[in-house]
């Protein structure tokens, strides 16, 4: 399970108010989503337009590398929509999705879930809810263990069925709670 440090993450906040891109993150993957994340933030715009070919470059990888972070760390469950063009002219677009609400948030999840949910996509749910503010590092840590397959202890496509059940409930308590 991937473990991420908030605390790190909002120790550099004056870092970033002063325009500075703050990397701390440990592996390449990271590293790359750091810097994507902190370029998007920074912008303004809520997005970015990015060449696959100069990312890798940049971090001296394969492009293929690129592509693995866009597709595992910029998804729907994250908050972000991806499109890209591939070819000579071809670009990589990420936005950054931004509820008007939490009340918005939590009812758009809860939609994406209604048949199921995968590990990867809950803890994706609970770190987009982390990041937005919507729940504390504690709680997080709560969340993740009440969805984990080894808690689950089911057949698929049961326990998929289960965790988005315990994740609505827990959705449903968040979304009333001021």
């Amino acid at each position: 399970m991937e473990k991420r440090k908030y605390n790190k993450v909002k120790d550099s906040q004056s870092q970033k108010e002063r325009g500075e891109v703050v990397i701390i993150m440990k592996n390449i993957s990271d590293l790359i989503e750091g810097y994507l994340k902190q370029v998007i933030e920074l912008g303004g715009k809520g997005h970015i337009e990015i060449k696959r070919s100069e990312l890798a470059d940049m971090f001296q990888c394969v492009p293929s590398q690129i592509n693995y972070v866009i597709n595992t760390r910029f998804t729907v469950e994250r908050g972000y929509l991806v499109e890209s063009k591939r070819g000579g002219g071809g670009y990589i677009r990420i936005f950054r999705v931004k509820p008007s609400s939490k009340v918005e948030l939590i009812e758009n999840i809860i939609k994406q879930i209604e048949k199921g949910a995968t590990q990867n996509m809950a803890e994706d749910i609970i770190y987009r809810l982390l990041d937005e503010g919507v729940i504390t590092d504690r709680e997080a840590t709560i969340m993740l263990a009440a969805i984990d397959r080894n808690t689950l202890k089911l057949q698929l496509p049961a326990r998929d069925e289960l965790r988005a059940a315990i994740l609505t409930s827990m959705l449903l308590t968040l979304k009333y709670e001021k």
